[in-house]
């Protein structure tokens, strides 16, 4: 059943309309846009709070720190006050959210990492701003280190492997195509350049796993999710592309639940220009496909920016539910972006709509959410909630204190730095119980080599190689394929598996690709917003 979520309030002819977001048409998306100052950041927490109240778990990134208020009850204050009388409501039950923090970087939350070989050479590639020809030695690189069972972790290892492939060039030229030392030595530059920026922190091990984010208190209300974002929006392709792998596994790992009664999470993508900046075609063609197909699996997206402009017209029309902020038409860009907003919007017989957008005060904005049938309603002139939690960012204390009481508190800390490619490459692997003593880059056992790239992606409880069963004990165990399978449902059916499974939710698909030793499985499905980013 559908649940009426309070957003804002229209006062017209001396009657109050309230505004309302249905929540079984949330996952058709949406957008808020608005210049600076106009309220965008107060209208975002009201939104996550009335979705958190009602059990969804929300992600969003906080660019200036004030999103971190919702972890604290409100409070009355004089400003408060003086909006609730001209609403005509009372003050709100002021309470905190639960929330969690993540920070990539580690300092101002639980740290968040991704694999590189899950990242995936497309977003790495925009993520260092490479060209076509370096893009293309890059895949290069992942398709050689799959064939030969080397897993690209982290940054070391993909510099590893780059090094190996311009020393060996003409041993893959044949088999793989040309592979120009100078493309070489752009992408090392950039991935040093990364390094300096902190995006090397990213890449590495334990992973994070997208079930944590999704997780609801005892109150049944869901978790809000937030991403220190003031350092990391220094590098906005990190910071775009962060959340575009993010969007991508969601995609990828939840399954299809067709229409529902509310989203089974909400994520709001702040500063999306930066986003589609600069993005090639192919990517923004893949942008609009996952945002098109991602409300069946459940998921809303909702595009946070300044102006509607920054967000192409093949994105902005799947975005049904609207809420726009003044607008300043100081240049005759401005006025053309004031025009493309009005012309957005379901008129209103009774509302100028492209003046109204220029004259709107703070925390007052043209609203048009989806009806019960799904269609547009006309657009109304409103004035945005109180939020029932604090407005304003918190302490450092405060801050520490639910870090340090959070439910992931102690996961993902401790980096973890195994067996992959760079120890393979520079033959620093000891001795191991499978009697294995590789010095060079070895072409590994499919099966064996599969069988640890599975534990690769495991965002769970990485083992280290030398605790691995030697290949008889496998056999006794059930090892290759068989043992995977059988750990797999060993685990969904209460059984002991050889190597322990955390969450057997998992999707099938990405757990046998990932397990198996086959053809498929060495053209790994990345995360790069699921199998339709796989060139074939």
């Amino acid at each position: 059943m559908s649940k009426p979520l309070l957003v804002a309030k229209s006062i017209a002819k001396n009657q109050t309309i309230d505004l309302h977001l249905l929540s079984d048409w949330a996952n058709r998306h949406g957008c808020i846009t608005g210049a600076t100052g106009t309220g965008k950041t107060v209208t975002l927490q009201v939104l996550a709070q009335s979705f958190s109240d009602i059990g969804v778990p929300v992600f969003m990134a906080d660019v200036k720190g004030d999103l971190s208020g919702m972890s604290q009850a409100g409070q009355l204050s004089p400003k408060m006050q003086q909006r609730l009388q001209m609403l005509g409501v009372e003050a709100p039950e002021w309470q905190a959210c639960p929330v969690t923090f993540w920070d990539v970087f580690g300092k101002q939350g639980h740290p968040v990492r991704a694999t590189i070989s899950d990242l995936g050479p497309l977003l790495l590639g925009r993520m260092l701003n490479l060209n076509e020809t370096q893009e293309g030695v890059l895949q290069l690189a992942f398709k050689i280190a799959d064939d030969n069972g080397l897993l690209l972790l982290d940054v070391k290892d993909l510099r590893a492997m780059l090094q190996y492939l311009g020393d060996n060039a003409s041993e893959f030229q044949t088999e793989y195509g040309n592979i120009s030392a100078a493309s070489i030595g752009a992408i090392q530059r950039a991935l040093l350049a990364m390094a300096e920026q902190g995006g090397e922190e990213f890449f590495g091990e334990p992973m994070l796993n997208l079930d944590d984010m999704m997780q609801t208190d005892t109150n049944g209300k869901g978790f809000i999710n937030i991403l220190a974002a003031d350092q990391l929006l220094q590098s906005p392709r990190l910071y775009s592309t962060f959340l575009l792998w993010m969007l991508s596994e969601l995609y990828e790992n939840m399954p299809e639940v067709g229409d529902v009664a509310q989203p089974k999470m909400v994520f709001f993508f702040d500063e999306a220009h930066l986003l589609f900046d600069e993005a090639p075609k192919v990517l923004l063609q893949k942008i609009e496909q996952v945002v098109r197909l991602i409300r069946s699996k459940g998921v809303g997206v909702y595009f946070v920016t300044q102006n509607p402009l920054d967000i192409p017209d093949t994105v902005l029309g799947q975005l049904g539910n609207r809420v726009q902020h003044a607008l300043r038409a100081y240049t005759p860009r401005d006025q053309k972006a004031v025009q493309a907003a009005a012309e957005t919007f379901r008129p209103n017989p009774e509302l100028d709509t492209a003046a109204v957008i220029s004259e709107l005060g703070v925390g007052e904005a043209l609203i048009s959410f989806l009806d019960e049938k799904g269609r547009p309603n006309i657009v109304q002139r409103g004035f945005i909630v109180p939020p029932a939690s604090q407005i304003g960012a918190i302490t450092h204390e405060q801050r520490q204190a639910i870090i340090a009481n959070s439910i992931v508190a102690g996961v993902y800390e401790k980096a973890i730095d195994r067996e992959s490619a760079y120890e393979k490459i520079k033959g620093r692997v000891s001795q191991t119980s499978e009697g294995s003593s590789q010095a060079t880059p070895p072409v590994a056992n499919d099966n064996e080599a599969w069988g640890r790239s599975a534990g690769s992606q495991s965002t769970q409880s990485p083992q280290p190689h030398s605790q691995q069963p030697a290949p008889a004990q496998q056999e006794a165990e059930g090892g290759g394929i068989a043992g995977a399978l059988g750990g797999m449902f060993g685990n969904l059916f209460g059984g002991s598996g050889i190597r322990r499974r955390d969450n057997v939710a998992e999707t099938m698909v990405k757990s046998a690709v990932r397990t198996i030793g086959s053809q498929v499985g060495r053209e790994i499905i990345r995360g790069v917003l699921g199998s339709i980013m796989k060139k074939r």
